[in-house]
């Protein structure tokens, strides 16, 4: 993908003035460092588990909607600073969930990406367009609709924020697990740029660059930000000499400013991003040809690859070899405009936000993981559209009692075009009981085709406030009310296959049996109301000035899901509303003249009809049906600690640990793991349902950690130079709903290191890293298939490369 492609000449020229012209971005210590508030644009929340400021130089945030001491928030939340980010070369959702241990990120693909905080939010079976997340994301201030949204690369950052625990009475919008708060830097009214170019092996390359400064001076701002990334695929296709899974994505970011009148500013942003990749593939782990039980499980999968005379790769995932020979790729573009208006009235400020977005998704898969043809398609497209208003009024200055107000709408539409094909392998490789004239008329070339549109139109109205009891006890409330309308409908048809005439009336019936299996015709609407209320109540108090004690009790909600897809006999089209009670305390301390930052939380959180997405085999054929449904009861609890320490001012050392014990507390109707499922068995051995009551759940390792250090070193009052490293690690966990033993994940570590030298106080900057220094060889998800066969996304090897940073 060309980066000029994408822009204009004019545009192309701006990037190259922000990435050569001036001077590098600053690798200074950073520990995670939340940076104060900039002004004149309110910003949600930043970090109160981050570094400690420098004494008496206090860390300003507005994780309640107003400007507050950092360690005086009583809210478990971790952010991380541009500068920090920037050391680390984190750009993606993903790479940062490294140095927040209760933030879990992975992906089958783009579109069916899992966000957890503290184990809750998503599970990790595939995205269904009906059900929403639990943890919300927003970017300025503006929510994004879909975990899609988030996979692009970010660009000009001023921090990245991880508020644990439901969110619901500011944030809203489906925060029962958390939410992920991202803001970009301002508009500057004094002209600079800063831009980076790195390149490494495997191809990669990257750059990243922005301008900023006056249009009109004192009254009007803008800022643009560029960003392209390639990188070749880490996997090679030895069906057709390709290397696959590579990276191609470049985003656009353009701000204005305008402070027309003293405490009014209007920003307006727009951006466009694009990627492309050839991916998702899944790798061959190995395979088991016999229940639990030890019955043999009939038509396994090295029995198919026999009939079909293949010869299948190795069992070799980290060979980094597949044979696909279906096309397969991952394509996705996103754009938006948003604008946002701050009055200062004196004794409150006025907020509004509007904005409106859309998401495109464009895949192709090759499901079957081999190189006969028999899933030559398998794909659901999205069309997302959205709209978003909010309006707040918040008092200003600290009185006795704090207070803030406001309103949210929203609307959102997702389009879902899916698609089937079956090619000529297939009825050997599905049906091989049945006479070869029947099986090939029903499968080879059968498509199916479907339909889905399900709208969501939501309404709020919200309040918060804080009462200074005395200036060490203060006790915050909050209350929001949510209405929500839910539509949609839902068509399938059988669109293409050969003609059945030529079959016998018994032979025909059991072609189109067949068809019906593989892809049953079906068309329904349905439509579903709302309404909920979210709540919070705060103590905290602080006995001695550097130390914050407080408890939290919490509800967070999240609307009714709609079924839009193939749903079995007895399962509801709606599914329930889910409801998060969360139990909190905390201690946030600072100590030893603010060089050392140590902060602790402990949570409790009960959820009732946890929605989920089930994977279910039906009995006696080779087919899924995939649907959302409740779960009755789900709990989660455990600790966070976060450490920051910096001894001196050229050193500082990190830390995090989490624990989450997340279980299903009542779930009588869960899948059954593959292993355990043997059809040709009476109940319970053939049943697709298990008793999952007690159980992990999936897609959580139970515990997690991180640690980090930076240091520097001047050699000369115009050189110095610096280092950075982090390590991180997961407990195992499971990719799979049912929690087959083949699914789960094994614990693994990663090490990341970078070591650079910078010039004249960071207006040049040189560095080189390593991105799993180690070359760990790790799984990022684990697939079971009713054959036997377990199959895998893997996670990137160890990559090399260097950095060349300027700004002024």
């Amino acid at each position: 993908m060309s980066f000029h492609s994408h822009v204009p000449a004019w545009l192309a020229g701006a990037s190259l003035v922000a990435l050569f012209a001036g001077a590098a971005q600053g690798q200074t210590v950073q520990l995670a460092a939340a940076t104060p508030v900039r002004t004149p644009v309110a910003e949600a929340p930043v970090d109160t588990d981050a570094a400690p400021a420098a004494e008496g130089d206090d860390i300003l945030v507005t994780a309640r909607r107003r400007t507050e001491r950092a360690q005086d928030v009583p809210i478990a939340l971790s952010a991380i600073s541009g500068e920090t980010l920037a050391a680390r070369g984190d750009y993606r959702l993903d790479q940062i969930q490294q140095v927040v241990p209760a933030l879990q990120v992975f992906s089958f693909n783009p579109r069916n990406t899992n966000i957890n905080i503290r184990g809750l939010g998503s599970n990790v079976a595939l995205t269904n367009d009906g059900i929403e997340n639990g943890v919300g994301l927003y970017i300025d201030g503006v929510y994004y609709g879909r975990p899609g949204q988030s996979q692009f690369d970010l660009v000009d950052l001023e921090r990245v924020e991880v508020l644990r625990g439901p969110q619901g009475t500011l944030f809203g919008k489906n925060t029962t697990a958390g939410a992920i708060n991202i803001s970009s830097l301002l508009p500057s009214f004094e002209t600079e740029a800063q831009g980076e170019a790195s390149f490494g092996d495997y191809g990669y390359r990257q750059l990243r660059g922005s301008l900023s400064g006056p249009l009109v001076d004192g009254l009007a701002a803008a800022r643009i930000s560029l960003a392209e990334t390639h990188r070749d695929g880490f996997l090679h296709n030895v069906t057709t000499g390709s290397d696959v899974h590579n990276y191609d994505d470049f985003t656009a970011r353009g701000q204005l400013l305008v402070t027309p009148l003293s405490g009014l500013s209007i920003r307006l942003i727009g951006d466009y991003s694009n990627q492309r990749q050839q991916c998702c593939i899944n790798l061959p782990v190995s395979v088991f040809t016999s229940y639990a039980n030890g019955a043999g499980i009939a038509n396994n999968w090295l029995q198919r690859v026999a009939r079909a005379g293949y010869t299948p790769l190795a069992f070799d995932p980290f060979a980094r070899k597949t044979d696909a020979n279906s096309p397969f790729y991952a394509i996705m573009d996103t754009w938006g405009l948003s604008g946002e208006v701050n009055y200062d009235l004196g004794g409150a400020t006025i907020t509004s936000i509007t904005a409106g977005r859309h998401w495109n998704w464009y895949p192709s898969n090759d499901a079957d993981v081999t190189r006969l043809s028999v899933n030559l398609q398998s794909n659901q497209q999205n069309f997302q559209r959205q709209f978003s208003q909010e309006v707040r009024i918040a008092s200003n200055g600290s009185a006795r009692v704090d207070w803030l107000i406001g309103g949210y709408y929203f609307w959102q539409v997702v389009r879902g075009v899916g698609s089937a094909i079956y090619g000529a392998d297939a009825p050997n490789w599905l049906y091989p009981t049945d006479a070869p004239v029947v099986s090939d008329a029903a499968v080879n070339g059968f498509t199916s085709r479907s339909r889905s549109d399900p709208h969501t139109r939501s309404l709020a109205a919200f309040a918060q406030t804080s009462w200074h009891i005395t200036p060490r006890l203060s006790l915050t409330t909050g209350l929001r009310f949510t209405h929500e309308d839910k539509w949609g409908s839902y068509v399938s048809v059988q669109t293409d296959g050969k003609s059945l005439a030529g079959l016998t009336a018994a032979q025909a019936t059991r072609a189109q049996a067949i068809r019906n299996g593989l892809a049953p015709q079906a068309n329904y609407s349905v439509n579903a109301k709302d309404d909920s209320w979210s709540w919070l109540a705060t103590l905290s108090w602080k006995p001695v000035d550097d130390v914050l004690l407080y408890a939290t009790n919490s509800r967070g909600t999240k609307s009714q899901g709609l079924n839009l897809t193939t749903i079995p006999a007895g399962v509801s089209a709606v599914v329930d509303p889910e409801q998060t009670d969360n139990y909190e305390i905390g201690l946030k301390s600072q100590l030893f003249h603010h060089t050392l930052t140590a902060n602790l939380a402990g949570f409790w959180a009960d959820v009732t009809n946890y929605q989920t997405t089930i994977v279910q085999q039906v009995i006696g054929t080779n087919s899924y049906i995939n649907y959302i449904a409740n779960i009755p009861k789900v709990r989660s609890r455990g600790f966070e600690a976060d450490l920051a320490w910096q001894p001196i001012a050229a050193l500082g050392l990190t830390g995090a640990l989490a624990y989450t014990d997340a279980t299903y507390r009542n779930y009588p109707n869960g899948p059954t793991p593959v292993e355990a499922l043997n059809p040709t068995t009476a109940q319970p051995g053939g049943s697709p349902l298990q008793n999952m009551s007690g159980q992990r759940l999936a897609g959580v390792p139970k515990w997690s950690a991180s640690l980090g250090t930076d240091a520097s070193h001047a050699l000369t009052d115009r050189i110095t130079l610096y280092g950075h490293a982090d390590w991180s690690w997961r407990s195992d966990y499971y990719t799979v709903a049912s929690n087959s033993r083949y699914g789960l994940v094994p614990s693994y570590a990663l090490v990341n290191a970078r070591i650079g030298v910078q010039l004249d106080k960071g207006k040049f900057d040189l560095s080189v890293w390593a991105r799993n220094l180690l070359d760990k060889n790790y799984f990022q998800t684990l697939s079971v298939a009713n054959t036997g066969l377990v199959s895998a996304i893997l996670g990137d090897p160890r990559t090399l490369g260097a950095t060349l940073r300027t700004k002024w």
